[in-house]
């Protein structure tokens, strides 16, 4: 009989690392284990680790070939799981100090987590306070996030026994019976969580409990009424400071609040939530916007068209709005010939025209603009100020084209989202591409091979203008994948504006034809394309970007004359006439009041120039001038100022 080979020996796994390097390591070496071998230091930083694509402990024995990525505070990803661990460490404290709640849930959000308590004593802000401390306490005993894998039915009939219904509630709906449940303990606190979480509490450096809220159990109200606890947390004291400047300064920029003091738009109770009054500074405002895109419009070969407000509802079922976007436009109106809707976009009306006439090749691409009023109906507490609203004005653009110019297209649209931005003084920008999920094939139209054309294209047309995306699987339209182009403001904050979407669908639903080169009848493709995104919404940044303060060629009121005195008014309006001529928005104070009183309420508001003229500027031909935001005031012939200001509006400086 033959010897054997030795059968306890351990079974060893490849794990291959982001630099793509491989390691052999033996069966239930844990991330952490391969992050020791790396580096003391990586292992120390690690926070969760990424096996193939899903996010695991470090602490998880590791059985398979696997690609391996150790995650730290460098990792966005690593975030996620950051807030969640703080999550079960506020959930940990409340049971700590308040033994009978009931827990409910408590995931990650954008800015930090909550948790849903069951507690029939309201938190106070007093228990706020004491749920830090005792936080604080149980982040200096850095305890485990520890995770074990238990007997299904031994837990839930323990969770019964205490009265935790949510627990339950979660364990019957994403568990199945006989297979055992993740469960992670942090102290005495136990909860049913698929994790992953940071190693231990100690890792979470800095926190603040901010506000409760009430929330239904499941949504509905019949259910109980649940205490919302709302959080978050950081990697060091100095990012949270830096988080809650940003908070303050963000206040001090709310477009709601700026947009009254300096008048400049308004939400009118008794005609509804959701419509805006452009008011008469405002209104120069929009226009400045609107001209300047007009203008680019003609200068890029766009024709510029106009479409009614409400059409048919038959053209909106034609365009498949009907059977995948009702949800968001307003109700039907039934006239005397058909029912009829508001339109919630412009992309039907500008098919129409396009239709209406017979097209070659040769008239391809075709580009119609419109800065077009679409109505869509959002849910009441969805609303915010300029941001989100139910009237809104879009400049929108339709391009027809062959599929070999669309390429050429989508680059061009880039490049003029990138100009919008620069022309408005956005200096930073991301770039997503939202591509569809093949897997929910209900939800979109078209055919495979569209699809894979429309990606194709658009990530072509990324490459060639070596701009950097990233890919946002299943957030396409219905009708194709889009390019959004996310700026950021004056104070870091991300907000989603320009889109350039591809669409093979619409072409299809409406028949639309050229003849081409062969003499056949061909389908054209179409670009969708808003780069203010609304009106509206672009409004609202640029107010908040620039904190009112808006450069001169936006600015309401570009100049504004103060006399010194009664006999000084008419070489103010004189001053003033110069400055109309060379197009310059000006105003002259001349009302009987202290001219320190003028200086201030034309600065509170945000006025880029005041010129002081008294008996020396009317001798000399001058003007003084205040500068917004500069102590310093300057002397300047009226000639000199006129050839400047005029200059900075024609150049559009924004700095």
């Amino acid at each position: 009989m033959s010897d054997s080979p030795m059968s306890d020996s351990p079974q060893m796994i490849q794990i291959t690392l982001p630099d793509g390097s491989a390691r052999s390591v033996a069966a239930g070496t844990t991330a952490l284990d391969v992050a020791r071998s790396i580096s003391p230091r990586l292992a120390d930083a690690a926070l969760v680790a990424k096996a193939s694509d899903r996010l695991i402990d470090l602490t998880l024995p590791l059985t398979s070939d696997t690609p391996l990525r150790i995650l730290t505070e460098k990792d966005p990803e690593a975030l996620e799981v950051f807030h969640h661990s703080s999550a079960h460490l506020l959930a940990a404290a409340v049971l700590e100090l308040f033994p009978e709640t009931k827990l409910g849930h408590g995931p990650a959000t954008e800015n930090g987590f909550f948790y849903d308590f069951y507690r029939e004593t309201p938190f106070t802000p007093e228990d706020l306070e004491k749920l830090e401390k005792k936080m604080q306490q149980l982040v200096e005993q850095n305890i485990p996030y520890a995770s074990e894998h238990l007997p299904r039915e031994e837990w839930l009939a323990r969770f019964k026994a205490d009265g935790d219904f949510m627990k339950c509630h979660f364990i019957e709906q994403f568990t199945q019976p006989g297979e055992p449940i993740s469960i992670y303990r942090t102290g005495k606190f136990v909860d049913f969580c698929r994790g992953p979480h940071i190693p231990a509490t100690g890792r979470v450096k800095a926190f603040k409990l901010l506000s409760v809220a009430g929330a239904y159990w499941l949504g509905d109200k019949n259910n109980q009424q649940l205490q919302r606890i709302y959080g978050t947390s950081f990697y060091t004291k100095k990012d949270m400071d830096a988080y809650f400047a940003r908070l303050e300064e963000a206040k001090k920029r709310d477009h709601r609040l700026l947009g009254q003091q300096l008048d400049l738009f308004s939400i009118q109770e008794i005609a509804g939530p959701g419509l805006i009054f452009w008011h008469p500074k405002g209104g120069i405002i929009r226009k400045t916007m609107e001209d300047w895109m007009r203008d680019e419009y003609l200068k890029r070969g766009y024709s510029l068209v106009y479409t009614p407000h409400a059409m048919r509802r038959s053209l909106w079922q034609t365009s498949g709005h009907e059977g995948h976007y009702a949800q968001n436009m307003f109700d039907v109106m039934e006239l005397d010939d058909a029912e009829y809707r508001l339109k919630p976009m412009n992309c039907p009306g500008h098919i129409l025209i396009y239709a209406n006439s017979p097209k070659s090749y040769r008239d391809l691409p075709v580009r119609y603009g419109e800065l077009g009023t679409v109505y869509r109906y959002e849910l009441s507490g969805t609303m915010h100020g300029l941001t989100r609203v139910r009237g809104f004005t879009q400049d929108d653009a339709h391009i027809f084209c062959t599929p070999q110019q669309i390429e050429d297209e989508v680059v061009a649209c880039v490049e003029f989202a990138q100009a919008v931005l620069n022309a408005f003084g956005f200096k930073e920008f991301t770039v997503e591409l939202s591509t569809w999920d093949s897997n929910d094939r209900e939800k979109y139209l078209g055919s495979d091979e569209q699809w894979a054309l429309a990606t194709h294209s658009l990530e072509n047309a990324l490459a060639r203008l070596n701009i950097s995306h990233t890919l946002i699987p299943g957030e396409a339209a219905f009708y194709g994948p889009k390019i959004d182009v996310k700026l950021k403001d004056a104070i870091g904050r991300v907000w989603q504006l320009s889109t350039v979407q591809f669409d093979f669908t619409l072409p299809e639903r409406f028949k639309l034809e050229y003849v081409g080169e062969d003499g056949a009848r061909h389908q054209p493709v179409m670009v969708h394309r808003a780069l203010f995104g609304s009106i509206e919404r672009f409004f609202g940044v640029l107010i908040e970007h620039y904190a009112g303060a808006f450069p001169v060629w936006l600015a309401p009121v570009q100049v504004v004359m103060i006399p010194i005195a009664e006999r000084h008014a008419d070489y103010a309006n004189k001053v003033a006439a110069d400055l109309k001529t060379a197009g310059v928005r000006v105003e002259v104070d001349a009302r009987n009041e202290k001219m320190n009183g003028k200086i201030r309420e034309h600065a509170m508001q945000k006025v880029p120039y005041q010129l002081v003229v008294g008996d020396k500027e009317a001798e000399a031909g001058t003007v003084n001038i205040r500068t917004r935001g500069k102590d310093k005031t300057t002397d300047m012939s009226v000639a000199e100022f006129v050839a400047k200001v005029k200059r900075e509006i024609a150049e559009k400086v924004t700095e």
